[in-house]
């Protein structure tokens, strides 16, 4: 199995775009199609300007392979490249991850458990000390790799735990040897936390934490850092991808108000919607309507939901007719209403989020056991509790964190009200976040445990906490049945097989209903206008994303 850069496919998407980018090249306007006539002829690509950006929350630092932080993972995104990337365009539907090469100009599987890269020749280091420009070499990646599986505390380790060896047998080849066959590999290279970085960086820095160290072979270069206010990134004169990024640079300016961020954009300051994604909340999206003429906008599905999770060992959640009844009892349409991003629109997550619209099973596809559990009915969960000798109701300590912000408190408080409904007295536990982060979601609590849950792109994450011993099955669940259907969709390598696998566990999964997932909300991203060939997608590569975008004015 061999596959081939994505270089030509970036190029094809600007090229040969579907509606989506028709539209934005061609300049239509809603009410506007083809089908009017002849469109007009498209103006060039405009390379300059400079696209402006909303951070939430500052990054606590730029090392990859100390922190989960996504503002880490989008700061990166601009400066930094991978092996592979998942491919970025106004044509790709988001909640699809059609995977292209980054640094990568090809690789072939060999066997089940040998994957072998080819590195592009002559792509060179940011021009700056102390990486100097020089070329980019298989080295550089067994490092990146290497450390990435050495590293004290990474938090991200667990995303290529399957490897077992990485090699560099030439200066463009990369060799890694599995423990076992992983048919998901290539997806795992894709994430946003395996950046490749240099030793350089490492050896002058002592680690890649300062804003100093942030150096790569990426579109854009780091001009400048000001503490909890702004990052700025410089185009690459250099970039591999001679084509590309269009504009000059990009500010990102964090500031951690919902409100006064929202009045920034409506104003103009900034080029896309100031939420997570580059999304708009729902109730601020009527004044942007009136405000800006002809604001582009696009809903799509985020992965982040919620998750409960209960000591399977400890009673009262050894019985299955509980954790049914914490899953009946739960209100996802409600959560959904009074969310502020979702407006009351978006969709229950089974344990793989809906998101994922190739690997994700539709709800009604459930057995009776499994959809019973999105079908909101606290008369029903008390009765389910009442059948297992808890007629009286049941009383749980929850741990929780106030970290997450306003939003996220007020739907654990919905998630409690609606729980008292049915019988279940929740008594919050909070935690600090780090706190929270460093022990709770690694099964560090007394019976239940509230948090959310985001980030990975690709299905098999969401089954690493049902594996026995692994550090995030917080549950403790042991499943033998469970724990090979897992195994068997990760080595199995035919695409359509391995779905219909993944589908079994969904429906498994749902009938044991080993721990309880949230709904997902239906998100409106918004740019500016004068933005053209940009779409969101999940997840931190908002650079990825600008690359292909244009300023128009």
């Amino acid at each position: 199995m061999t596959q081939s850069s994505g270089s030509l496919s970036r190029r094809t998407l600007l090229t040969l775009g579907g509606a989506a980018a028709a539209a934005s090249v061609l300049r239509l306007r809603p009410g506007e199609s083809l089908a009017d006539g002849l469109p007009p002829t498209p103006e060039p690509k405009r390379k300059g300007g400079n696209f402006r950006v909303r951070l939430a929350e500052a990054p606590p630092h730029f090392d990859p392979h100390q922190t989960l932080a996504a503002s880490t993972m989008i700061a990166l995104s601009f400066a930094c490249s991978r092996l592979v990337r998942v491919t970025a365009g106004a044509t790709v539907v988001p909640g699809t991850q059609p995977i292209e090469g980054d640094l990568a100009d090809s690789w072939d599987r060999q066997g089940d458990t040998v994957y072998v890269f080819k590195l592009r020749k002559g792509i060179q280091w940011h021009a700056r000390a102390p990486v100097n420009g020089r070329e980019l070499v298989a080295q550089d990646v067994k490092y990146t790799y290497d450390r990435f599986l050495s590293q004290p505390g990474n938090p991200n380790r667990a995303l290529l735990e399957m490897v077992e060896k990485v090699e560099a047998p030439d200066k463009y080849t990369v060799k890694f040897t599995l423990r076992e066959p992983y048919a998901w590999f290539v997806d795992r290279l894709a994430a946003t936390s395996t950046w490749i970085i240099a030793r350089e960086c490492v050896e002058k820095y002592g680690d890649l934490k300062r804003w100093e160290s942030v150096l790569g072979t990426g579109p854009w270069i780091p001009d400048r850092y000001e503490p909890n206010a702004k990052l700025r990134f410089v185009r690459n004169s250099g970039y591999f991808e001679s084509a590309w990024p269009f504009a000059d640079s990009v500010e990102l300016t964090i500031d951690p108000d919902p409100v006064a961020a929202a009045a920034a954009f409506v104003a103009g300051k900034y080029d896309f919607g100031p939420e997570y994604g580059m999304t708009i909340r729902r109730s601020d999206l009527a004044l942007a309507k009136d405000r800006i003429r002809w604001l582009p906008t696009r809903e799509f599905l985020v992965v982040a939901g919620s998750v409960t999770a209960m000591k399977l060992d400890k009673d009262p959640f050894n019985d299955v007719r509980v954790r049914r009844a914490v899953a009946t009892a739960d209100n996802w349409h409600e959560c959904l209403a009074r969310n502020p991003l979702a407006g009351g629109k978006g969709a229950p997550n089974p344990v793989v989020p809906a998101a994922l619209k190739d690997w994700s099973i539709r709800i009604k596809d459930l057995p009776t056991e499994g959809k019973m559990l999105y079908e909101p009915d606290p008369t029903a969960a008390r009765q389910m509790l009442t059948e297992a000798g808890h007629g009286g109701g049941i009383r749980v300590p929850v741990a929780a964190t106030q970290g997450y912000g306003p939003d996220w408190m007020a739907a654990v408080q919905i998630a409690v009200k609606n729980w008292k409904a049915a019988g279940i007295q929740a008594e919050i536990k909070p935690k600090e976040y780090d706190a929270f982060v460093s022990s709770a979601i690694y099964g560090k609590f007394d019976k239940m445990m509230l948090a959310p849950r985001d980030g990975a792109t690709e299905p098999d994450s969401y089954f690493t906490p049902l594996l026995p011993g692994h550090p995030l099955n917080a549950s403790g669940v042991n499943d033998p049945k469970l724990t090979e259907m897992i195994k068997l969709q990760r080595r199995t390598y035919d695409e359509k097989k391995r779905r219909e696998i993944v589908y079994d566990i969904q429906r498994y999964f749902s009938q044991q209903a080993y721990f309880t997932c949230g709904a997902s909300v239906s998100a409106v991203s918004a740019w500016m206008p004068h933005v053209r060939d940009f779409s969101p997608n999940i997840g931190p590569d908002y650079g990825g994303r600008l690359e292909l975008a244009w300023i128009d004015k």
